[in-house]
Formats: structure tokens, C-alpha cells, sequence
């Protein structure tokens, strides 16, 4: 049970019927998963520690550059060459050091990632490339694991929930297939500084309703933004019949 000074900490989230002491209780049980540090898994990971989430896993095998400095306002100039992970954990435990942060540097793939998946409640992909949206995508729907999905780019960003837990739910791979656009990325094509900030602050929000049981998901919707005529579209996501991962045989059986 949470002590004096956390529901005090707390107070602010507890107050909201939909939230209250077991909404509170249920992040401070939860272990979460975030795949990428950078512009993304920055304002993620912040706002789920800030909340309370109980244990945050980091999962990011690259080091903060200069110019990641211009969108990731996780990292300070200071950690220019230090591990993402780890410049990302001292700056979460100075907002709650009541967190637990566990940190790994390196690029999980294949049975290691299924496993890191298969021990955490819930997911979230703050990658930037398709092979790890791919990889990850496999690996939640193999465990049973929900996965909330963001990305940014130039000045368009999108954000979507894909929850195997649910029969209806489509998969990453049911919006795309395996060799779209895998070379667009930030370091070629740019990106639009608060947009990561836009994003990641509404995959922080969809986290933390699926785990507190809030509200409704993204799962079957995919939000869309134009960040330059700052309007959004919202479309509605079917899954694919034909889909080898949340069809086929890569589906948790129960």
C-alpha cells in the first residue's frame, strides 16, 4: 500500500474518480517496457515515472549525440556520449526517485527480446526504424503483451495501440509490411522539434489508461497528425485476415 507521502505525491491523479487509490496502485505495480530514448521514449518515459509507474525498463543501444539535443529534452549537453539509457535513468530519478529504472544498453533481438517482453505489463515503442517495430510487434503479440506504438517525422507524427489481448485488435504488421520506407528516418529526413514531444506525451497517456483501465484505447485507430496545419485525422484500423503475426501462428494461444 502507498504510504502518506505518495498519495501525497499523488494526490492530483488520485482525485480523479476514473484513476483513484486503485488506478494509483495499479502503476505502482506495473513494469513497462520503452524501446528507444530519444525524442519519443524522453517524454514517455518522464511522464510515466512522474506518475508513478513502479519499474521502467530502458532499452536503447545508442549514445546521445549533439545533435539529438534539438528534440531529446531528456538528455542535457552534458551526456553528449554517454549511453541513452543511462543519461535517460539519472534524469527520470531526479523526477521520482521513487521509480525503480532498469537499464539496458544494447539492441535486444530474437528470444532475448520475446523474453523482455514476456516479463513486463505492457510496451511501448518509441523506435525509429522498422525492423525493431517489426521485431517488437512479433514479440508482444507472441506474449500477449499490449503495445502502444508512436512515431515522428518531418512534421507528421502518428500513434496507435495494438492489444493482442483483444480478439479484434489488428497488429503493427496489419498497417504495414516488412520493407516500407525502412531507410526514412530523423537523421535523414528531419524532424520538427516539439512533434516527439506531441507524441510521446500521448503514448505516455494511452500507457497509463491501459494499465489503470481508464477510458478508451487507440486499439483499432490510428491517429495521424499534420503538424503544420496542426490538424488530425483519425482512421479506423481492421485487422488483416491474411496477417502471419495476429492471425498466424506467432498469436499467444491464451
Amino acid at each position: 500500500m502507498m504510504n502518506d507521502q505518495e498519495l501525497m505525491r499523488y494526490s492530483r491523479s488520485i482525485m480523479l474518480p476514473e484513476v483513484d487509490i486503485a488506478g494509483q496502485e495499479a502503476w505502482r505495480q506495473a513494469r513497462v517496457l520503452i524501446l528507444g530514448l530519444g525524442g519519443l521514449g524522453g517524454p514517455v518515459a518522464a511522464y510515466l515515472a512522474a506518475a508513478g509507474v513502479g519499474e521502467l525498463v530502458l532499452v536503447d543501444d545508442d549514445e546521445v549525440e549533439a545533435s539529438n539535443l534539438q528534440r531529446q529534452i531528456i538528455h542535457s549537453e552534458e551526456a553528449c556520449g554517454q549511453a541513452k539509457v543511462e543519461s535517460a535513468a539519472a534524469s527520470l530519478r531526479a523526477i521520482n526517485p521513487g521509480v525503480k529504472v532498469v537499464t539496458r544498453a544494447e539492441r535486444l533481438q530474437g528470444e532475448a527480446l520475446q523474453q523482455q517482453v514476456a516479463d513486463v505489463d505492457l510496451v511501448l515503442d518509441c523506435s525509429d526504424n522498422f525492423a525493431t517495430r517489426f521485431a517488437l510487434n512479433k514479440a508482444c503479440f507472441a506474449t500477449c503483451t499490449p503495445l502502444v506504438s508512436g512515431a515522428a517525422i518531418r512534421f507528421d507524427g502518428q500513434i496507435s495501440v495494438y492489444d493482442p489481448r483483444d480478439p479484434e485488435s489488428p497488429c503493427y504488421q496489419c498497417l504495414y509490411r516488412t520493407g516500407d520506407d525502412e531507410a526514412l528516418t530523423c537523421s535523414e529526413s528531419g524532424v520538427f522539434p516539439p512533434l516527439v514531444g506531441i507524441i510521446g506525451s500521448m503514448q505516455a497517456m494511452e500507457a497509463l489508461k491501459l494499465l489503470a483501465r481508464v477510458g478508451d484505447s487507440l486499439t483499432g485507430r490510428l491517429l495521424l497528425l499534420d503538424g503544420q496545419r496542426m490538424q488530425w485525422r483519425s482512421l479506423k484500423l481492421r485487422p488483416d485476415p491474411e496477417c502471419p503475426i495476429c492471425r498466424g501462428e506467432h498469436r499467444h494461444a491464451g
